[in-house]
């Protein structure tokens, strides 16, 4: 597997000439005086970078790489920011050792080493993040700790259903171990592939349930932490109510707090049976009902995505004047007919009309999950033609979500507009709750060569100002890292903020673990953030 130095997945998965087509036809539909010249990626030998500022230890070169394309590929993540500033050739901040740790005591010497040089530390998973969190964004030089030698199933409990996972494991390896015990985490994150277990505790990544267990925190016995102050393991138990979790403290760190090395995850038996359905809705209100009703029913669907009439039709090729809604159920221990009979009544009470379920993918709900593969692949093709293409994800409770949505909506429109001349906006929910929706926005806008990052942050930042007047959060699965930060300090409490930096202060006294990630980077043994 060669993985791209500069866009998403595997050079060999890129988008083909005949899919560049048509998606440049389908593009060109709508906006036909668009430039689609196609911009290719520099050679990264062609890049001029800056020498390294530090020099590692001998006790660490056996671990350690200065390598071009090493300290490139390593230096952002897969944010559309991120993808364009490589198709450019802008360099920017980059780390200046890449290191690859082997156990945990080589990850504590990192540590060290780093503590007493005043040296950050970025720690890296799979480098999925869309959001500046793997980024050496600061002053001063930087190691990236790469946890992918940290990649094995160490133990399996299958009687409590669990196992003891190291943190570097991307999740199709995972996948691979647990297959022969016939269990699975079942964790599927649009970045599964090319994201680690570390990564989704480190970002309380939503994965593939829509409902119930919708993020990496339900699926958490117990971790093991290595920070700078030393080793946290916590208790592995199947609750508790003895104070405040420490397994909370870390997930959802970012790396700030310590590297997670390890974590007992809860398994489940792969599922036997498995139904599909697809619904469509002539109303988009009435659509929000219905997936509402489904959301407070019990039923716990793994898939109950609800898309609106755009996102139905570019992603699903489905026309609908009200959206589509996606639904999915699976079961290891009974068949799941009832619930899907059960769930198509409760859409038939608000209007949908119901495709036939079919045993395994049926109809746009096939056509959806092939469409949400290739994405991030079609956004680095349109991304080389000039297209502002990204999305931005939220979650509030379902009394606010008619006018969050709509305030998001009219901020995306106007920003793309008066910055790029035009724009199509899509909304889909990629997980639901009893009390709220999780809406995911597409925005697609044409561009300039050369203005693509400074566009994006313009809409960008005036949908996270909508987002967050109007009672979302800045982030439901994608984390925090840089780019959300000004939006996270509104929505956390200011107590809070303090706590968070006092604890930073005793498991990493240096600060020198992910600076500008959660708390300021310039502010290193204080207790305020």
């Amino acid at each position: 597997m060669t993985r791209s130095w500069w866009g998403w997945g595997e050079v060999g998965q890129a988008v083909t000439t005949e899919e560049a087509g048509a998606l440049v036809a389908r593009a060109s539909a709508l906006l036909p005086d668009h430039d689609f010249t196609p911009h290719d990626p520099p050679d990264p030998a062609s890049l001029a970078l800056p020498a390294p500022r530090i020099s590692v230890p001998p006790r660490m070169q056996a671990i350690a790489s200065t390598e071009p394309t090493d300290r490139l590929s390593h230096a952002r993540g897969k944010a559309f920011r991120d993808v364009v500033r490589n198709l450019q050739g802008d360099v920017g901040p980059l780390p200046d050792v890449v290191v690859r740790p082997r156990d945990d005591d080589e990850v504590a010497a990192v540590l060290e080493w780093c503590s007493g040089e005043d040296v950050a530390v970025v720690p890296y998973g799979g480098g999925s993040s869309v959001v500046g969190g793997v980024e050496p964004r600061f002053d001063g030089p930087a190691v990236t700790l790469d946890l992918g030698r940290l990649d094995r199933v160490l133990e399996v409990d299958a009687l409590s259903r669990a196992a003891r996972v190291q943190g570097g494991v991307l999740g199709p390896h995972l996948e691979d171990q647990l297959r022969p015990h016939g269990l699975t985490l079942r964790h599927f994150p649009q970045s599964f592939e090319f994201s680690t277990l570390g990564g989704w505790l480190a970002t309380r990544a939503g994965g593939h349930f829509a409902t119930l267990h919708t993020h990496i925190d339900d699926l958490t016995e117990s971790m093991r932490v290595v920070a700078p102050a030393g080793v946290t393991e916590t208790r592995r138990l199947p609750g508790s109510g003895a104070g405040p979790s420490p397994d909370r403290l870390f997930l959802g760190s970012e790396g700030t707090l310590g590297v997670i090395t390890e974590a007992w995850v809860r398994l489940q038996q792969r599922p036997r049976w498995r139904r599909t359905a697809s619904v469509t809705f002539d109303s988009y209100e009435r659509a929000v009902d219905a997936t509402r009703a489904i959301a407070q029913s019990g039923l716990h669907p793994g898939n109950c995505r609800l898309l609106d009439p755009a996102e139905a039709f570019l992603n699903a090729g489905s026309s609908t004047s009200g959206g589509v809604l996606v639904l999915g159920f699976e079961s290891a221990d009974h068949p799941v007919d009832d619930a899907v009979a059960r769930a198509l009544a409760i859409t038939a009470e608000h209007g949908g009309a119901a495709t036939t379920p079919e045993r395994g993918d049926a109809g746009a709900a096939a056509s959806w999950r092939s469409s949400f593969i290739r994405m991030p692949y079609q956004r680095d093709a349109m991304a080389r033609r000039s297209m502002v293409v990204e999305t931005l994800e939220t979650a509030c409770t379902w009394d606010r979500f008619p006018a969050l949505h709509a305030a998001v909506t009219a901020a995306a429109h106007e920003a793309a507009e008066r910055v790029c001349g035009a724009a199509v906006v899509t909304c889909r929910f990629t997980h639901v709750y009893p009390d709220g929706p999780a809406p995911y926005y597409g925005v697609y806008a044409p561009g300039r060569w050369g203005s693509l990052v400074e566009q994006w942050d313009e809409v960008k930042a005036s949908v996270s100002r909508a987002i967050v007047d109007h009672g979302g959060t800045i982030t439901h699965h994608h984390a925090v890292g840089r780019d959300h930060r000004p939006w996270y300090d509104e929505q956390r409490p200011d107590a809070f903020a303090a706590a968070l930096a006092a604890a930073k202060s005793v498991l990493d006294p240096a600060w020198v673990l992910n600076p500008g990630v959660l708390l300021d980077s310039d502010r290193r043994g204080r207790l305020e953030a």
